[in-house]
């Protein structure tokens, strides 16, 4: 029995979050992806003060919080706390009081923080068993995504977190502001997916499954999840963004000790956990033959998993950052204050 529990993420439900500023274009996205017939076992959780509502789809109220839509979905609305919601919705899909559904798209208020979402999701022992943390979209309006970006943080924070950006609304622009908001969203967050769709027209598929261990996937698409080679170019390229925001990859040749990188975490999660706006990481560790993953959002991470196979023959260890105010060699330095001195390096560790 090795030290981490083995994945089994494939078979909990997963849970997409659907955020982006104000106006661009959360509920447009919405009410497209439900018209696709491939989307016709999905709850939607939207929150009640959404800037537009859905209601034109509803065709059967369930009572006062939850419906079922023409396509056969079932929408919920958000009056009380996430995991409350959620954890109704899997007991009453479970009774057969609504349809079933095999996926969660929840979509946020413009001035949310998706964080304290993509931690519950992560760490919560009432709802890991059963759900899990699949795609942070964000939507992002192309007219105007620069003035939000330079004013808000939230819409930063959300930029920043995503695994895919959808840019909208750039049929009123030209190819130039186009092309500029595009370089900006890159560095801020260079390993997420952008996304162009007018009117939310975008087929579901290019913005889903973006998790390590999407079941439709035999063995875990390391290189699609961490996307190393788009922050170590941006990092190399660009620098830090302006706003603070910084990313970039850390690697490893050789197998490290586990027990030294719990603690490297730990210390950097006490220090500056607030600016770790995301990690993600593939270890490969002394005591394990297995690859070990490891995701965070701020102080909050997922328990460590063991992978059940090396995706390839790169057997290096890659950690992806996305901090705040945090630079690279803030990370490396307290790292290497963890290391021994080599003539006191065992190298064949035994456990305990």
């Amino acid at each position: 029995m090795g030290l981490f529990e083995s994945d089994k993420s494939a078979s909990r439900l997963p849970v997409s979050v659907i955020t982006g500023f104000l106006g661009s274009g959360k509920t447009t996205l919405l009410n497209r992806l439900l018209r696709h017939a491939g989307m016709s076992d999905s709850a939607v959780i939207i929150n009640e003060w959404g800037e537009v509502g859905i209601d034109h789809l509803l065709v059967e109220t369930v009572d006062g919080e939850v419906a079922v839509m023409a396509s056969g979905c079932v929408c919920c609305t958000l009056r009380s706390d996430l995991e409350t919601t959620l954890r109704g919705l899997l007991v009453r899909r479970d009774k057969g009081e609504i349809p079933p559904f095999r996926r969660v798209l929840l979509e946020t208020t413009g001035l949310a923080d998706p964080a304290p979402i993509m931690q519950m999701l992560l760490n919560n022992p009432l709802l890991s068993h059963f759900v899990r943390l699949d795609a942070v979209v964000t939507t992002v309006d192309a007219v105007n995504a620069a003035r939000q970006l330079d004013e808000h943080p939230e819409a930063v924070k959300q930029v920043a977190v995503a695994d895919r950006l959808l840019l909208t609304k750039t049929d009123l622009c030209d190819a130039a502001d186009t092309l500029a908001i595009e370089s900006q969203l890159s560095r801020l967050n260079p390993g997420a997916i952008v996304i162009t769709a007018v009117h939310g027209d975008v087929p579901p598929d290019h913005l889903f499954g973006a998790a390590l261990f999407d079941p439709a996937r035999k063995t875990p698409d390391v290189q699609a999840w961490l996307r190393p080679e788009r922050h170590e170019h941006r990092e190399h390229a660009h620098g830090g963004d302006e706003r603070g925001i910084r990313s970039f990859c850390l690697t490893f040749d050789d197998p490290l000790p586990w027990q030294t990188v719990s603690g490297w975490l730990t210390a950097l999660r006490q220090w500056r956990g607030e600016d770790l706006l995301r990690v993600k990481g593939i270890l490969h560790l002394w005591e394990e033959a297995l690859p070990v993953a490891i995701h965070g959002v701020h102080p909050v991470f997922h328990p460590p998993v063991e992978l059940s196979a090396w995706p390839g023959s790169d057997r290096r260890s890659r950690i992806v950052f996305i901090t705040r105010g945090l630079e690279r060699a803030d990370v490396a330095e307290a790292w290497s204050m963890l290391q021994p001195p080599p003539a006191t390096a065992d190298p064949n560790p035994r456990l305990p």
